[in-house]
């Protein structure tokens, strides 16, 4: 059984903790994947969407935890990877 990780008082009780064995306290099932973007971002795009369409698109950024540009930029990344 995975132990739960304790709650800290300060930033000292937090870097002690993190200079033991993690191995205990790791639960693959709460990774999830990320993705670095290495290239630097030089070109800029204009779109126009409609009120509707861009209200939906920030809220799955949110839902995500990202912004709505990162989110645009990602479903058009994943829409070529898929071809």
């Amino acid at each position: 059984m995975k132990k739960k990780v304790p709650k800290f008082k300060n930033d000292k009780e937090a870097e002690k903790f993190l200079d033991q064995d993690l191995t205990d306290y790791i639960n693959l099932k709460n990774f999830t994947s990320v993705n670095f973007e290495m290239l630097p971002k030089d070109k800029q795009v204009n779109l126009r969407f409609s009120e509707q369409l861009l209200s939906a698109v920030r809220q799955k950024a949110d839902e995500e935890g990202i912004s709505y540009q990162k989110y645009i930029r990602k479903a058009v990344e994943e829409s070529l990877a898929s071809q």
